[in-house]
């Protein structure tokens, strides 16, 4: 992308692509083609196809209303293997910065950023109880972020894993008590979590 010209990728997405109109005076061509790159090896050269996905912008207008006396040509290229839609693929790559807030919260809200052994075996083998400890807190986290009898006053889409562990494992105490040949879990009803944490678990219990 660096050695091409904008308006090279610009007429290719013009004769190949598919348009879409954003607004009055900015217009989006989406597209794949195969492109073709060589491999040195030790003894040769392997040639390779891997697939290219496009997005390329023209803007004539700018939102406020000012027309531009030369068009705005921008261009975005992703290199992929999946066969999605371009438009699927794009998406994909856009919400990769929330991918990337859910691989801290496994390193530092989980603490696993350092893996006991130098064997992949054996950290395989860790990671695994802590994608499903990751996951069963990402669910309860959701669920948190849903209910209305959450003590909370700025409303979020999601909450950090650290967020759920503090307010419905550290700050809901309790203790395990044996009563009528049952044990039973006995909390502290004036904290504001308790209601939270008894609404998911009714939700759960019945999964």
């Amino acid at each position: 992308m660096r050695r091409e010209k904008p308006e090279t990728w610009y007429a290719i997405a013009q004769q190949n692509g598919t348009m879409i109109k954003k607004r009055e005076g900015k217009i989006v061509y989406l597209g794949s083609q195969k492109v073709e790159f060589k491999e040195k090896t030790e003894n040769d050269e392997v040639n390779h196809q891997i697939r290219l996905i496009y997005k390329v912008t023209e803007e004539t207008i700018l939102p406020d209303g000012q027309t531009l006396l030369m068009p705005k040509i921008e261009v975005d290229t992703y290199w992929t293997s999946l066969p999605d839609e371009p438009k699927v693929i794009i998406e994909l790559y856009e919400k990769h910065g929330t991918s990337e807030q859910f691989h801290s919260e496994i390193k530092t809200d989980l603490d696993l950023e350092r893996l006991p052994s130098g064997k992949f075996a054996t950290n395989n083998l860790v990671l695994h109880p802590g994608v499903l400890a990751y996951n069963i807190l990402r669910i309860i986290g959701q669920m948190m972020v849903c209910s209305t009898k959450t003590p909370l006053r700025k409303k979020a889409q999601r909450r950090r894993i650290r967020t759920v562990i503090h307010n419905l494992i550290y700050y809901l105490a309790c203790r395990l008590v044996y009563h009528a040949r049952q044990y039973k879990l006995s909390f502290g009803h004036h904290s504001p979590w308790f209601l939270v944490f008894k609404e998911i678990y009714q939700k759960l219990s019945y999964v």
